[in-house]
């Protein structure tokens, strides 16, 4: 057949050729441009061969137009022949046939090529006008080379030839893609000093450069400057905009652009009702993301997979997945069948509400629409089988994707890492971690660090310690979760020593510990009795400009109550309040104050401390709340300091009050404390014996 073809071109030509003495150049010329015009730029090629070798003069036009075509196609070898065929010929050219070459290199950025075209032109008098540069300038930006690519802005002047609007517009694209913001801005302001006014496209493409990294104001200068000028926003400038605040979070101001840019005669598309939509969800604002689908199609723009798929996603982070499967049931009604995003979306719903049974089931029902599974799909249901401890169902998911030729990711074997550290099973977890590196997956931190957590969770935190230097010899930097889990691991082993030698260890690897490391450290310390160590990581932490919250204090407070210094306890405590570390009085130094020695304690305290002690230590007590608060007077009878209040209301009255106290969980501040020591304290010689309280 394809002889046949040949045959037949050649008979055509051969027909042309011999229907005149004389050759007319009109003739080829419709007989190539009736090629190309069909969609068929081989078989003008083919016939262009032909004429040539009969030595008939081609005209520019009918080369171009299959220099164009072969360009086009994709088939830019064929267009470099066809042109050396046209050159060597001596055949006519022009400056379109320069740009058409010009074009055809630089879609491949093959510049030595297009240098050398230049060159042969202009041999034949045919030279590089603005639209070759506009080619050029617009190729060497996308090869990244913006210098390169302003260098020949800059030789246009030189030549006597103006850049024109479309030579800014991708000045403007190539800086900003380049992340040349300055410059860009610098070349827009330039723009009315070179007589070239900018367009809507100009203006887009500085919003769209702005939006994407996230320049909220320079965005809106912009935006701002184009209305000022009176050039009508389209429907790019708006979707930039949009899309940005609803990634920001920014509903207001997502919602506010949507009505504007109606005000424009603007109908917003699927791309910005699902960027809106999606806005919301991410918010949790589902009743407005539901509301905001409602408007879409009211306005007769029907939601597609990708909106659907928006929305159930965030449904099933809300845990509505009764609403999520009214929402597939939706989709199916209207024609919009689900893809194996949907699936995978509702899977990982079901998965994280431990409804496994549900997730197997639209698995099977996605296999059976003939959806083929991806790893993100696997690693969703494995993870699922984990969370739940059903570690042989995850292995069979193992399996399964492995017979489907679905093959594991760095996630898959931190999933399964993780779980078996977690149950303990190191052993099984360093099967997969030896797996995975053979498989040439590198291990990241997250897998490293699940090691050494499966490691201190088994008491083997020597192992882990290891382990970290193993990581580090691979030159995987330990992080803040890294020192954390085995500065812990070394504490639950009571080796504070060790502990304490890795905070010195994570500062020298300039790893910044935070609140939760010095509260570990100064737990420990103070557990163990150590309340200078303590008091020193605590002023380390201090002159850190970390922060001590409620746990730091609490720590510190229990090992001074422990080593009995009841006065640095509460001028502590004084300190967490006055932090704000504490709104409530009675909540703090109560958990850490042993009852056998509160009367020792009591003698030592100053006077206006031990009233306040009284409802400090017993305050959160339960069962013996009011058992302990009597044996706390009795001491404060026996203390060395003498009292002298005296009771004016009955003893039973005393007691509703001081039980209201303990009720509330709240101590009263200065004003109360005068009306505890006036009402609450009895006088000296009242029979305060459990027996007779607890009646």
């Amino acid at each position: 057949m394809s002889r046949r073809r040949g045959a037949c071109r050649r008979e055509i030509v051969s027909s042309l050729l011999g229907s005149s003495p004389t050759p007319q150049p009109r003739v080829f010329d419709l007989l190539i441009r009736t090629y190309t015009q069909s969609r068929k730029p081989r078989e003008a090629f083919e016939a262009f061969r032909l004429i040539l070798d009969h030595r008939v003069p081609i005209p520019a036009a009918a080369s171009n137009a299959l220099l164009a075509a072969l360009s086009r196609a994709g088939w830019p070898h064929l267009a470099a022949d066809a042109y050396r065929l046209v050159f060597s010929s001596n055949s006519e050219v022009n400056t379109y046939t320069l740009n058409i070459m010009v074009h055809n290199y630089c879609k491949a950025l093959e510049f030595d090529k297009v240098d050398a075209v230049i060159s042969e032109m202009e041999k034949r008098c045919v030279f590089p006008d603005v639209v070759t540069h506009n080619v050029m300038v617009d190729a060497r930006f996308r090869a990244g080379d913006a210098e390169a690519a302003m260098a020949l802005v800059d030789s246009m002047v030189s030549k006597g030839l103006k850049p024109g609007i479309v030579t800014y517009n991708s000045v403007l694209k190539g800086l900003c893609r380049s992340g040349m913001w300055d410059k860009a801005w610098e070349v827009f302001k330039e723009m009315d000093d070179f007589g070239v006014a900018p367009d809507v496209r100009s203006f887009t493409i500085l919003i769209g450069g702005f939006c994407r990294v996230g320049e909220i104001e320079e965005a809106l200068k912009i935006y701002k400057e184009m209305r000022h000028r009176g050039i009508k926003p389209d429907l790019v400038s708006f979707s930039c905009l949009i899309g940005l605040f609803a990634r920001r979070g920014k509903m207001d101001h997502a919602m506010a652009y949507l009505r504007e840019m109606r005000c424009f005669g603007l109908v917003p598309d699927g791309v910005i009702y699902t960027m809106v939509i999606g806005g919301f969800c991410r918010a949790g604002l589902m009743s407005d993301a539901l509301r905001v689908r409602d408007e879409m199609v009211g306005c007769g723009c029907l939601p597609d997979v990708v909106t659907y798929n928006t929305l159930l996603n965030g449904l099933c982070k809300e845990r509505r997945l009764l609403d999520a499967e009214g929402l597939l049931n939706e989709m199916r009604e209207r024609g919009v069948p689900p893809d194996l995003c949907t699936f995978t979306t509702l899977i990982h719903g079901y998965c994280i509400e431990g409804k496994l049974d549900k997730a197997l089931q639209l698995f099977d029902t996605m296999l059976n629409q003939r959806l083929r599974p991806d790893i993100v799909t696997y690693n969703t249901l494995i993870d699922g089988m984990c969370r739940q401890g059903d570690l042989d169902k995850a292995n069979d998911l193992w399996d399964d994707m492995h017979s489907r030729e679905i093959f594991p990711n760095h996630v898959t074997y931190s999933i399964l890492i993780d779980s078996h550290c977690e149950k303990g099973q190191v052993e099984d977890a360093f099967g997969f971690l030896d797996e995975m590196i053979n498989k040439g997956i590198l291990p990241n931190i997250m897998t490293y660090n699940s090691i050494i957590k499966g490691y201190c969770r088994s008491g083997n935190v020597s192992k882990g310690q290891k382990f970290l230097q193993k990581m580090m010899v691979n030159k995987v930097s330990p992080d803040l979760i890294t020192y954390n889990t085995l500065i812990h691991g070394y504490i639950k082993e009571d080796k504070m020593h060790d502990a304490f030698k890795l905070l010195n260890m994570m500062e020298k690897e300039k790893v910044q510990p935070d609140v939760v490391t010095y509260n570990m450290l100064i737990n420990g310390f103070s557990v163990h009795g150590n309340v200078q160590e303590a008091g020193w990581i605590f002023e380390k932490m201090c002159a850190k400009g970390i922060e001590p919250d409620r746990y730091t204090y609490m720590s510190m407070i229990n090992g001074h109550v422990t080593a009995g210094n009841s006065k640095e306890a509460f001028q502590l405590h004084d300190e967490m309040l006055q932090r704000g570390k504490e709104k409530r009085r009675a909540a703090g130094t109560v958990q850490f104050v042993n009852i056998q020695n509160s009367a020792e304690s009591l003698k030592q305290m100053p006077m206006d401390l031990k009233v306040t002690c009284s409802i400090y230590f017993f305050a959160k007590t339960q069962e013996f709340a009011i058992r302990g608060c009597a044996f706390v007077f009795g001491a404060l009878e026996k203390s060395s300091t003498p009292l002298n209040f005296q009771g004016t209301r009955s003893l039973e009255d005393h007691w509703k009050i001081l039980v209201g106290l303990l009720g509330s969980l709240v101590h009263p501040d200065a004003p109360g404390f005068a009306e505890v020591k006036n009402t609450v304290l009895p006088c000296r010689g009242c029979d305060l014996a459990p027996s007779n309280l607890d009646a």
